[in-house]
């Protein structure tokens, strides 16, 4: 039965990105780069996918009638269904397809295999191949500075922080949250509701009320929808938009977001296949860089503002490091002595918390 529905599934799947194609005229199809978009959520989410198909859009006016653009919402991440939406996409012509979330990992490796002449490109992922690329941007900067922000306006001194799944991308932006309100406030504490999605408006809506029913006069999260916004602008509480400016959904609520900006970073991969300069690249930017932004400070004293602007610049130039210790577990262990800082590889493999978060982490 299982196997069925997902023949049925890939039938699907396959009929869809035909029908998608069919708009491209016969003569541009051998002329065209055909780029693919797989979303793991619909475009309509105001959040993570919404900003990565911001992406799609902006190579669609870039390179005009250079490329043509293909994208697919909803695909679980699963291998098998993943691997169903690429072949179908590789079957129409997709040279160069962008993966756009982590779980597509093991589907991302059999692809880069399975079609060595396509370029993949794997949004926080972590393996390579000489034709799959991955990339990411260090959200944790963003985190740390809405973390600074909360410290300095909870009154009760606890946020509420919604996650999806316990990776080491949410444990660090949990981490790098608490650091930046303790910075402020060494007592503030952080706790986590899990969804264990990253699309799930009535569950996230149910775990941010349960967080706030626990104390937490701030909210932020690492999901995808703007409900723990929504909820907490209902309530009148501070709360943090996730991948995107989600103002519209907390006029009285939102401090900032961190916005997603992946647009130059496609443009450029694009690009690259277009003049035959694309290689395989393993890309992590930051505020610096551009590729993290914050959306414009909102219903906070300028005092605070300045203060994120001014910690901002640190995190740009380098003076600040966001891992920098001295650092201690959840546990009061010293990890990282005073003077040292954590490397790459070691953010990249995260699974500890930091002092200060509420709760086990979830194994």
């Amino acid at each position: 039965m299982a196997g069925r529905a997902a023949f049925w599934w890939a039938l699907a799947v396959v009929v869809a990105v035909g029908l998608a194609a069919v708009d491209a005229p016969a003569q541009d199809r051998g002329t065209k780069l055909r780029v693919g978009f797989v979303y793991v959520g619909a475009i309509g989410d105001h959040g993570w996918t919404y900003e990565h198909n911001r992406a799609r859009l902006q190579v669609e006016a870039e390179f005009g009638d250079r490329v043509e653009t293909i994208y697919v919402e909803n695909v679980p991440e699963d291998k098998e269904k993943a691997l169903a939406v690429i072949d179908a996409l590789v079957a129409n012509g997709v040279r160069l397809v962008f993966l756009t979330s982590f779980g597509y990992g093991p589907a991302a490796v059999e692809a880069a295999w399975r079609y060595p002449d396509v370029y993949f490109e794997h949004a926080t992922g972590q393996w390579r191949a000489d034709n799959l690329s991955v990339y990411s941007p260090r959200f944790y900067e963003g985190r740390y500075l809405i973390g600074e922000i909360a410290g300095q306006l909870s009154k009760t001194g606890r946020a509420g922080y919604v996650g999806s799944f316990p990776i080491p991308e949410v444990i660090r932006g949990i981490n790098a949250f608490a650091l930046g309100a303790r910075s402020v406030n060494p007592k503030f504490k952080v706790e986590v509701g899990w969804v264990g999605s990253w699309f799930d408006p009535s569950k996230e809506a149910i775990v941010t009320r349960r967080l706030i029913k626990r104390g937490a006069d701030v909210i932020t999260s690492h999901t995808d929808s703007p409900a723990p916004m929504k909820v907490a602008d209902d309530l009148g509480l501070v709360a943090f938009g996730q991948a995107s400016d989600m103002i519209a959904f907390g006029p009285r609520s939102q401090a900032t977001a961190i916005v997603n900006s992946w647009g130059p970073y496609c443009v450029d991969r694009v690009r690259a296949v277009l003049d035959g300069s694309w290689v395989s690249v393993q890309v992590w930017n930051g505020l610096g860089a551009g590729m993290v932004d914050m959306a414009p400070y909102t219903n906070i004293p300028d005092r605070v503002a300045r203060r994120a602007a001014s910690t901002k610049a640190e995190i740009v130039t380098g003076k600040r490091r966001v891992f920098a210790g001295p650092i201690q577990d959840r546990s009061g262990r010293v990890v990282v002595k005073e003077g040292r800082w954590l490397s790459d590889a070691a953010l990249v493999e995260m699974g500890w918390y930091v002092k200060g978060i509420v709760g086990a982490l979830p194994k």
